[in-house]
């Protein structure tokens, strides 16, 4: 009897490959070792199978591999594929890479498997991998498979969407524009609790390029009625945001100031001298920084010594902090910029300001959001991007809030719309309970002052 042939991928990255596909089985078709390294083997066991996921392992212990949603058929076309994507494990969490925009996501020749016409697994019938530096897909070969071409295993997997159970929705959401209308209207009419601060003020600090201006021109679009770009934005290598800048924001419907500012600063980098200086966000926090004051990374806030001498008024500070942190780059968050966001959230923490993490480029992680928003809270992927960046930054699950920022878009769109404003609104929930607990102790002060002067 011959025996079953096994599959080489832990169970725990099984789980977290299926987590990112969707509600699927994965059957093992095609295993190298035992079938041969050889394009023919390949087809014969994978042609025609349907959506089929290839998992590569090196001498270097690198786990990698790609989704291709098209059948092979050795039809010799270029295959058009939106949902192609490579991945590589790095950590615990695979990483994706999708096919670029106005490219062909494969060669379906009689060749190996090949995405791109730019990553050839099993290369002329060899235990290798090849990358051909196409434009396809935006490989690191380094950091996909530590650039160790020699492949110790070469797996394929049938994908099958799996009718034995159904999707649950791990967060509610209403994806309706009564919705939408319904958190317009309550942040509209939003009155902070203390009465001596007119707007609350909220901080958004971040890496460079995760997206806290978009984050505003997003909010800023909503209530404009189009896309807008006020705050400067993008994605480049330094932050673009060298100033620190507070954005209210008009409600066009109404002609009024919304009763909210949004506070944006220079991105963190991981290197000293180099992007936001950490005594810069306590003097932020605090109210002692004016709108408009450039950042100097190699020197921090001096305050004007009239102004050093009086403390901030509540209306001038921080009332809640949200990090915005890349959904794609959580696994890839080096040691030095997890160490300088906890230096943060310690001086944060001692100041008792409420804290969120707003994590953005939800479709960019997952191929299943991609395709369609309003997927979001049912795809496990996202569940686990959500669980590990709040493990990270030692926020709790319920504080991580997953957004698409608007960045190609020329209209606007209700799903985005709808997470967007779900997440202001908890920024706002949030800032009325460091106001509540600001009164109390304005309110206890008093009290003791009274009790003093009789």
């Amino acid at each position: 009897m011959v025996p079953p042939i096994t599959c080489k991928l832990p169970d725990e990255k099984i789980k977290r490959l299926r987590a990112l596909l969707g509600n699927v089985k994965l059957s093992l078709l095609f295993k190298a070792s035992v079938h041969g390294y050889k394009a023919s083997a390949f087809h014969q066991r994978c042609d025609r199978r349907g959506p089929t996921l290839l998992v590569a392992y090196n001498r270097s212990g690198y786990i990698f591999g790609g989704y291709t949603s098209v059948d092979y058929a050795r039809s010799g076309q270029h295959i058009i594929d939106g949902e192609a994507y490579l991945f590589s494990f790095q950590g615990k969490i695979p990483v994706c890479i999708k096919v670029n925009s106005g490219h062909y996501a494969r060669l379906d020749d009689a060749g190996g498997p090949n995405f791109g016409q730019q990553l050839y697994f099993c290369y002329k019938n060899q235990p290798v991998v090849l990358n051909h530096r196409g434009n396809a897909f935006s490989v690191n070969t380094a950091t996909m498979y530590g650039n160790d071409t020699q492949l110790t295993e070469c797996e394929v997997y049938k994908v099958k969407q799996s009718n034995s159970a159904i999707n649950k929705q791990w967060r509610n959401v209403l994806w309706t524009a009564n919705r939408r209308a319904q958190l317009m209207g309550l942040i509209r009419n939003h009155k902070p609790l203390m009465t001596s601060v007119s707007r609350v003020r909220i901080l958004m600090i971040g890496p460079v390029g995760a997206g806290k201006s978009s984050f505003f021109n997003s909010i800023n679009s909503i209530f404009m009625g189009r896309i807008t770009s006020k705050a400067m934005s993008g994605s480049a290598g330094t932050s673009l945001t060298t100033q620190f800048r507070t954005y209210p924001v008009v409600d066009h419907h109404e002609g009024r100031l919304l009763p909210f500012v949004l506070c944006d600063t220079m991105g963190l980098e991981e290197q000293s001298g180099a992007g936001l200086d950490i005594e810069d966000i306590s003097s932020i926090l605090q109210g002692h920084v004016p709108d408009r004051y450039k950042f100097n990374p190699m020197a921090p806030f001096q305050p004007d010594e009239r102004k050093a001498c009086r403390p901030a008024s509540l209306q001038e500070k921080i009332h809640c902090v949200v990090y915005v942190i890349d959904a794609t780059k959580i696994s890839l968050m080096s040691d030095k910029l997890e160490e300088k966001l906890a230096s943060i959230r310690r001086r944060v923490n001692l100041l008792s300001i409420p804290q969120i993490i707003l994590m953005t480029k939800v479709d960019e992680a997952c191929p299943l959001v991609q395709k369609d928003l309003q997927s979001l809270y049912v795809s496990s992927y996202i569940k686990l991007k959500v669980q590990e960046v709040s493990s990270q930054l030692g926020v709790p699950v319920s504080c991580v809030l997953p957004v698409k920022n608007y960045s190609q878009e020329l209209e606007l769109e209700l799903n985005c719309d709808v997470l967007l404003l779900t997440a202001l609104q908890q920024m706002l929930n949030f800032a009325d309970d460091y106001l509540d607990d600001a009164g109390h102790e304005e309110k206890f002060v008093f009290h003791i002052c009274r009790l003093l002067c009789d």
